[in-house]
């Protein structure tokens, strides 16, 4: 590009500058978004003024403008990008069911908890299940099994306590204290 060019292209960029980026801001609903997509702008039709002569520039540079915008408001839809301390960050739409990675994990972790459960004594399951499968109250799994509110309360706590130890521990066979397996296993 010829001198001249340059000169009129440079008095062409102060004078179409600001009405560019508002009208930009407008579309975007940012002003940053509206001086990156202007510059953009300004750098296409640069190139195509140096090959070819355009006879409207104003008009020319808001209708490229304005294609770079629409661009961008699709790519917004596609993958939202939320401006943060002028850093941008990209936020994905969750998905609205989990990925395969968190079904077979979770599969995994149910198995665990139910052959943790099955390892119980049977005095410390039955209260265990109860409780959290049925929703009874300690009062309502005491007369249902015929035991006092506390034994049923001791319990549910101890096999509480057995079901961390063993998943926190999980492939250490035996790795209970046996003296815990003393009040549960009369299947009380």
């Amino acid at each position: 590009m010829s001198e001249s060019r340059r000169a009129n292209f440079a008095s062409f960029y102060r004078a179409t500058l600001i009405p560019l980026r508002r009208y930009l801001a407008r579309m975007l609903g940012n002003s940053g978004d509206a001086e990156d997509l202007a510059h953009d702008a300004y750098v296409r039709i640069y190139e195509s003024m140096d090959v070819e002569s355009v006879d409207q520039p104003k008009a020319y540079l808001f209708i490229t403008a304005r294609r770079l915008a629409l661009n961008q408001i699709k790519r917004r839809k596609i993958a939202p990008v939320d401006a943060r301390d002028g850093a941008k960050i990209i936020e994905f739409a969750e998905a609205g069911a989990p990925g395969v990675e968190r079904v077979v994990m979770a599969r995994q972790e149910w198995a665990r908890l139910e052959a943790a459960i099955e390892e119980l004594p049977t005095g410390c399951r039955n209260v265990l299940l109860l409780r959290k499968r049925d929703q009874l109250s300690h009062e309502e799994i005491g007369l249902q099994l015929g035991i006092a509110v506390s034994t049923v309360e001791k319990q549910h706590a101890r096999a509480l306590r057995l079901l961390r130890a063993t998943l926190r521990d999980e492939g250490v066979a035996g790795g209970r204290n046996n003296s815990e397996s003393g009040c549960c296993a009369a299947g009380r």
